[in-house]
């Protein structure tokens, strides 16, 4: 992978790299002796143009081709680079670290020897010299007579900052917009081969060319995204490199999200929603709603989202909405005051956006004073009104029950001397308890002062407010009256109990002369009795009953039996009217009797079974029958 500031030179003079540019010394300065103290490492090349050496034993400086023969027995490639401290010289072949072995030797000169070379020996061989202040790297292609070989890296190579990147043919190139891209595709091959570039298999113009198999994609932007291929082809063959470059643009914030609306309508009027800043917003929730943050970003590739709170991970019970792009925060009473922040990152870069929310509270508010308790006097108070208020706003009292309640003070008020009025006492009781009487109260005209005690003032300070109350009345108007009775009746009512009935009298109202009014003018007055208990003879009777009849049948479920039952006079034990017994439950007269199955069964009769037949129709069957009943 190569440092993003790194040129690029021709094929012919081989690919050289190194960020030791500004002092290249040539073979004349070593020999003049030439020093300069801690200096980068600069590798030494021979400026010559490219070569087929056949010979058995190809020796060659970086900066040649070797193109290999059937009778090449071994090529080596000498690498000579000066710095201070030493460089330490390394070898890489196609970007890989060179594996030594028997045929592939390392020199103590630093040399790299290929003995008996094989077609899998042939490739690009870079030479890398390193110390402590930098590094140097120069390279040379090995090839065959035949199909060309293309000089490719499998490195990924990300640019977010510089305003220019050079890649191999093969590497992947993610960068920021606006950078001038250029591509390498160094060919090596006998005969020499032509370079051809496609976008997307499309064949680009000579236009984007540069010399020595370079393309220069200029002031990026996103439409040029895409696969860039490098062909190369001669009369033996061709083979192609392709590289993929991807146009990164860093998270930028934006100032609506299609998303956060949608939602939005679909969550209910009791849901609140904002947008996150770089700078940071706000917004006053009431406890116990749900609220919706969201993070407006854009960028490419799309940005990842990470929430966090108060710069930790999301602890509290929430949902990600619109691929993360939506907080929800189900519960806003579980997030006391805090800053909520949305991380929005790509390989371009990252973004933080942030807003905050501060949750109202309920609170008690005595900002208010209830009506006074008295116009005037001494007596006269205000309370605080005591309300529960949301943002200013007043809610329901419920809401502030968990909230300790403020000390209610009373506010004395309208304390002042009150206008002249009549006073009046209680009405006496009346004269007469009937017919008419009279009640009288005593009428003065005075002033309550703001002290509390009252002041006679003369009858005309009053008159002048209101006309004076009267102090005689009449009372207890109604005719006098009272409860009158009949005689008892006869004691020959219906029968309660043994000797036991009911007699009747009338009840009158009326007046002392003897008029007889309504009842309800007498209602006021403890009321007689109507009806009372009294003893007769002619409620001494019972129930008598007789002994049960045989039953109809000895077994089976249609037996029954009867008796009789009479209401009998307890003296004369002769029968009377049965109402006269309704006091008491008359018996039954009836019943079931004998409900068992008939079936067979065997009895035993000095040790002899014997078969009981049953009975039908009262008749035994068998004559060996035990006379009990079956």
């Amino acid at each position: 992978e190569y440092p993003l500031h790194r040129h690029v030179s021709g094929f012919t003079s081989s690919l050289r790299t190194s960020s030791a540019e500004a002092f290249l010394p040539t073979a004349v300065d070593l020999a003049n002796g030439l020093h300069r103290p801690h200096q980068k490492p600069a590798i030494l090349r021979k400026i010559s143009a490219a070569q087929q050496l056949s010979a058995s034993e190809v020796v060659t400086h970086l900066g040649q081709t070797v193109v290999l023969a059937s009778g090449t027995l071994s090529v080596l490639l000498h690498c000579e680079a000066v710095g201070n401290p030493k460089p330490t010289i390394s070898w890489a072949k196609n970007g890989e670290e060179v594996k030594y072995n028997d045929r592939m030797l390392l020199q103590p000169d630093d040399s790299l020897q290929i003995l008996a070379p094989v077609e899998a020996d042939v490739g690009f061989y870079a030479c890398n010299a390193s110390n402590a202040l930098g590094s140097d790297s120069v390279s040379i292609a090995v090839t065959l007579a035949g199909k060309p070989l293309i000089k490719a890296s499998r490195a990924t190579v990300i640019n977010t900052e510089s305003s220019a990147v050079t890649v191999d043919i093969g590497s992947t190139v993610k960068t920021i917009q606006r950078a001038n891209v250029t591509i390498s595709c160094q060919v090596a091959g006998v005969p020499e081969a032509e370079v051809t570039w496609f976008k997307n298999k499309v064949k680009l113009s000579s236009a984007h060319h540069l010399h020595d198999g370079l393309l220069l994609i200029a002031n990026v932007s996103l439409s040029d995204e895409g696969l860039y291929s490098c062909k190369a082809a001669n009369l033996r063959g061709e083979v192609t490199e392709s590289s993929q470059l991807l146009v990164l643009e860093p998270p930028r914030p934006l100032t609506y999200l299609e998303d956060l609306t949608a939602v939005l309508s679909s969550a209910g009027t009791s849901t609140r929603s904002v947008l996150t800043s770089p700078s940071g917003t706000k917004m006053t929730v009431s406890p116990g709603i749900s609220a919706l943050i969201g993070c407006a970003v854009d960028g490419h590739p799309t940005p990842n989202i990470t929430w966090l709170y108060s710069g930790e991970p999301l602890s509290l019970q929430h949902r990600l909405l619109a691929s993360g792009r939506i907080l929800q925060i189900l519960n806003i009473s579980d997030a006391p005051d805090g800053e909520f922040s949305c991380l929005a990152q790509n390989e371009a870069g990252s973004l933080t956006q942030k807003t905050s929310l501060a949750v109202q509270e309920y609170q008690w508010s005595v900002d208010k004073l209830m009506a006074c308790s008295a116009s005037c006097g001494h007596k006269g108070v205000q309370l605080p009104q005591l309300r529960c208020l949301l943002d200013g706003a007043e809610v329901n009292i419920s809401h502030c029950r968990e909230k300790p309640k403020p000390a209610l003070q009373p506010i004395a008020c309208n304390r002042r001397d009150c206008p002249s009025r009549w006073m009046v006492t209680s009405w006496s009781s009346c004269t007469r308890s009937c017919s008419g009487g009279i009640q009288v109260r005593r009428v003065t005209c005075q002033r309550l002062t703001a002290k509390g005690s009252s002041a006679p003032v003369s009858n005309e300070a009053c008159a002048q407010v209101s006309k004076r109350p009267v102090d005689t009345q009449n009372c207890n108007r109604q005719p006098c009256v009272e409860w009158v009775a009949s005689s008892w009746g006869q004691c020959n009512g219906p029968c309660i109990g043994p000797r036991l009935a009911v007699q009747h009298r009338q009840i009158f109202c009326q007046t002392k002369d003897g008029t007889s009014v309504s009842l309800d003018q007498c209602s006021a007055l403890p009321r007689p009795l109507s009806t009372q208990n009294c003893w007769t003879d002619v409620c001494g009777v019972h129930w008598r009953v007789s002994l049960w009849t045989v039953c109809t049948a000895t077994c089976g479920n249609y037996g029954f039996q009867s008796r009789r039952v009479d209401c009998v006079h307890v003296r004369t034990n002769k029968p009377v009217l049965e109402h006269h017994c309704t006091w008491r439950p008359r018996p039954a007269n009836w019943q079931r009797c004998n409900i068992t199955p008939c079936e067979n069964s065997t009895l035993l009769r000095g040790g002899e079974a014997v078969r009981c037949m049953g009975r039908k129709q009262g008749r035994a069957i068998s004559q060996k029958c035990s006379t009990e009943p079956c």
